[in-house]
């Protein structure tokens, strides 16, 4: 049958692709039962899926090639020797009665949203139900991307399990996850990468590793800020994110001015989830410039968020804050009770590692209300429960509580092996407000028992910490936005 014009130049490159392949030493692939390399979208897998379709359809090259081609063309094209034109693919695409994004791609029409829809349904699941349930979901989520090359569904999917990881405690899964989601977006424009730039600092901090959290969301500030890169979500995840390694290492000017940045972005920023957090967080700089009412306004406007989106941990994380602001000012039967809330609440979502965090502060609440005897139960457990490499500061924090209690109770050998185990801990993630505090309690409990070289040694060490280079202050701050935030 006569070609058009259109269709000749078809088949003639065609014709010269074939010839092409053959001096090049190789013909297409044979059918594996596997798309072959080269992506979904190169000649051999579109090929394939031609002739698999057409093989399905019980059709002859000729049947599939009439009106507009020659059964020459399609066998050409079904050995991979030749891409087909746009023209062609629509023209076989309509023949075999599928989409013209399936045959070119090899995906199925819509699976981009309908994996989208996936994740929304496991970050959901994750929020309000279990860790496990929404790591199914986001499983599934990942092997279908993969299959079909969808890159940003990928590494949504990737960061999805990053974040389930974090919530288990599992810190080493967490950072690898988080790290394959930046490769997979490493020709994406840094706002992209954010949400995994965030969950991979947020595991070294968990992991006491604070200076590299920071580094790590330093980088990413002066990358946004320095691009050109004004996106507010952005911006609002990494410097909430900042506060906490921040206020840890002793950098509390350097944390109030991620705070102020914050705060200034949130009128440019939709999503709800990212405004409370930063609400949750801000309200721990608040609290150490001693504004205690902006501080609970603060941590209430978070709460009313959270229990709106009914995202349980981190509304758990609301009365956790609740509890350390009321401890701060010796309000210990609220913050007992806001503690226990906050400790039942990621029992239930079986957030171990946040759970062991919460417990190191609700043993500080019952040791200053007397109850001296369960707080060193309730810090035995979470010490026996606690992985090496997971949560040092708060560890450190653990040993730092169980000398405090030896010593009270006359135990001096105990309280400085407790010391002791507590400053080694804490010299391995640079917490020099917590540092300098170990030493001190050491110092003091060294002194009274009149070995006062050994209490110097002490005090000098906490000073040390609290003057060591790159602890109060970590080098140049991020470059501040080009641009007002604000306006």
């Amino acid at each position: 049958m006569p070609t058009s014009g259109r269709q000749a130049q078809d088949e003639g490159a065609a014709m010269a692709g074939s010839g092409r392949a053959k001096t090049a030493g190789g013909t297409a692939p044979g059918r594996s039962g596997k798309e072959p390399a080269g992506g979904q979208d190169a000649p051999a897998a579109i090929g394939l899926r031609v002739k698999r379709l057409r093989k399905e359809r019980e059709l002859t090259q000729r049947q599939l090639a009439e009106p507009a081609y020659t059964a020459a063309y399609v066998s050409t094209l079904e050995a991979g020797k030749a891409r087909p034109s746009e023209a062609a693919l629509r023209h076989f695409a309509e023949r075999l009665g599928v989409a013209h994004e399936e045959l070119s791609t090899g995906r199925p029409t819509h699976i981009a949203t309908s994996l989208r829809m996936e994740l929304a349904d496991a970050q959901r699941i994750l929020a309000v139900e279990d860790a496990a349930d929404a790591r199914a979901v986001y499983e599934r989520v990942l092997g279908r991307a993969q299959e079909y090359g969808l890159a940003q569904e990928r590494a949504a999917a990737l960061v999805g399990l990053g974040e389930c990881a974090l919530e288990t405690g599992e810190l080493a899964d967490a950072l690898s996850r988080f790290a394959a989601a930046e490769r997979a977006l490493a020709d994406e424009p840094l706002p992209a990468r954010a949400r995994a730039v965030r969950g991979r600092s947020v595991a070294h901090f968990l992991a006491g590793e604070l200076r590299y959290a920071c580094y790590l969301l330093e980088s990413a500030i002066d990358e946004l800020n320095t691009s050109g890169l004004h996106d507010p979500g952005a911006l609002l995840q990494l410097y909430t994110a900042s506060i906490a390694p921040y206020m840890d290492m002793g950098a509390h000017a350097r944390a109030a001015q991620a705070a102020e940045l914050a705060l200034a972005l949130v009128p440019q920023v939709a999503d709800p989830a990212l405004v409370a957090a930063m609400h949750r967080t801000v309200a721990r700089t608040l609290l150490a410039e001693g504004r205690v009412d902006a501080a609970q306004a603060s941590l209430a406007r978070a709460t009313e968020l959270y229990e709106q989106l009914q995202i349980r941990t981190e509304l758990a994380h609301c009365h956790w804050m609740r509890g350390y602001v009321c401890a701060q000012h010796d309000d210990l039967v609220q913050a007992e009770e806001a503690l226990r809330t906050a400790h039942s609440m990621l029992v239930s979502r079986r957030a171990a590692l946040y759970v062991s965090q919460v417990e190191v502060e609700l043993a500080d609440v019952l040791r200053r209300r007397g109850k001296s005897a369960e707080a060193a139960e309730l810090l035995g457990n979470l010490l026996a429960g606690l992985q090496p490499g997971r949560g040092a500061v708060h560890a450190g924090g653990a040993h730092r509580l169980l000398g405090l209690i030896a010593e009270e109770a006359g135990d001096a050998g105990a309280a400085e092996a407790h010391y002791a185990t507590a400053l080694s801990l804490l010299e391995q993630t640079g917490a020099a407000g917590d540092l300098a505090d170990i030493c001190r309690l050491l110092g003091d409990l060294l002194r009274g028992e009149g070995r006062t070289e050994a209490a110097l040694n002490a005090y000098r060490t906490g000073l040390g910490h609290r003057a060591e280079p790159g602890t109060t202050t970590l080098g140049p701050a991020p470059a501040r936005p080009p641009f007002a935030p604000w306006t």
